[in-house]
């Protein structure tokens, strides 16, 4: 009898500055041990983490959205005038967000600040400067949105511009045009790097990681046994949704299974709709889509989903024989 082919555990990831594909490996890693423990099979962890139950790969591609020379690949640059409307659109969908979690009637600061942000906004849709001032004012809302505690003091970013950049990595990777176009495909190069199609694939993706694993499994032949997506931006309508390549937008083909969490919390997801607006494969496999609840008010990243048992078990399970 024919042993089975050694899983391929791949982790895709968002927006960000410079990463160091090992090290991040292991934090997915140890936080996909977290909710292996949670869901109640700790037997599996060391296999997990020691590489024993698959291959496990971090996808990293971050070096591809910097600019040489530049420190973390955003000193001294400047938001792409064909860029801002969709990091216009991306703002405002995380303004909406904001703005459920903190009502304009609660007089709180928090919501003080969002309604500012949303005020700018709105001078950002009637914008008529010149080159350069509608980027101007898209940095004006991120610097706004960076003085409320939760982004201040859980996300990445320590400036406004940084914030408004890596945001419009989003734009970048989703545009068709020259050498944007040649990004695209370069990044997916990335994570289909090394994939054997003869044995079974787990795919792990995260914000603009899903969008980037979207496209890339459209384009792989090999057979997906999972597909997982945390805090996904796929189903934010026009900003999103209708920029993605194939369309209309339908779920790989060769995917068997995809389940796709959201938290509350989460202000750049496109919450359950996506599971409505990406129409299942022909083999009727479509989106799985399951809340989680993490703590802190920044939920925004890939460890906190994966540290949930109801994420974890899932992923550890597919990889099993």
């Amino acid at each position: 009898m024919m042993a089975t082919a050694h899983p391929q555990l791949v982790f895709v990831h968002g927006i960000g500055g410079l990463r160091d594909a090992e090290t991040e490996r292991r934090q997915w890693l140890k936080a996909l041990a977290t909710g292996v423990r949670a869901a109640g099979q700790p037997q599996l962890v060391s296999a997990l983490t020691q590489g024993w139950l698959a291959d496990v790969r971090f996808a990293d591609y971050s070096d591809l959205f910097t600019v040489k020379g530049a420190q973390g690949g955003v000193a001294g640059e400047e938001l792409d005038p064909s860029e801002e409307q969709v990091l216009a659109g991306l703002l405002e969908a995380m303004v909406d967000e904001l703005a459920e979690q903190f009502p304009p009637e609660t007089g709180t600061r928090d919501a003080r600040l969002i309604e500012q942000a949303r005020h700018q906004l709105d001078e950002v849709s009637s914008d008529s400067q010149g080159a350069g001032g509608l980027g101007r004012r898209l940095v004006w809302v991120t610097t706004t949105l960076l003085q409320l505690p939760g982004l201040r003091q859980g996300a990445q970013w320590t400036t406004a511009q940084a914030f408004a950049l890596h945001l419009s990595q989003v734009a970048r990777y989703l545009s068709r045009r020259g050498n944007k176009a040649a990004l695209g495909a370069a990044v997916r190069s990335r994570v289909l790097e090394g994939l054997d199609p003869a044995r079974p694939l787990v795919v792990v993706s995260h914000s603009l990681g899903t969008v980037v694993a979207y496209e890339a499994l459209h384009e792989y032949e090999g057979r997906v046994a999972l597909w997982v997506t945390l805090g996904s931006p796929l189903a934010l309508g026009g900003v999103v949704l209708q920029r993605l390549v194939p369309r209309p937008p339908s779920c790989p083909e060769r995917v068997g299974a995809w389940l796709n969490f959201w938290d509350r919390n989460d202000i750049v997801v496109g919450r359950p709709r996506l599971a409505d607006w990406i129409t299942p494969s022909s083999s009727g496999v479509k989106a799985q889509t399951a809340p989680v609840k993490s703590a802190g008010v920044w939920t925004h990243t890939a460890t906190k989903y994966l540290e949930h048992a109801e994420v974890a078990k899932p992923v550890v399970e597919a990889l099993v024989p």
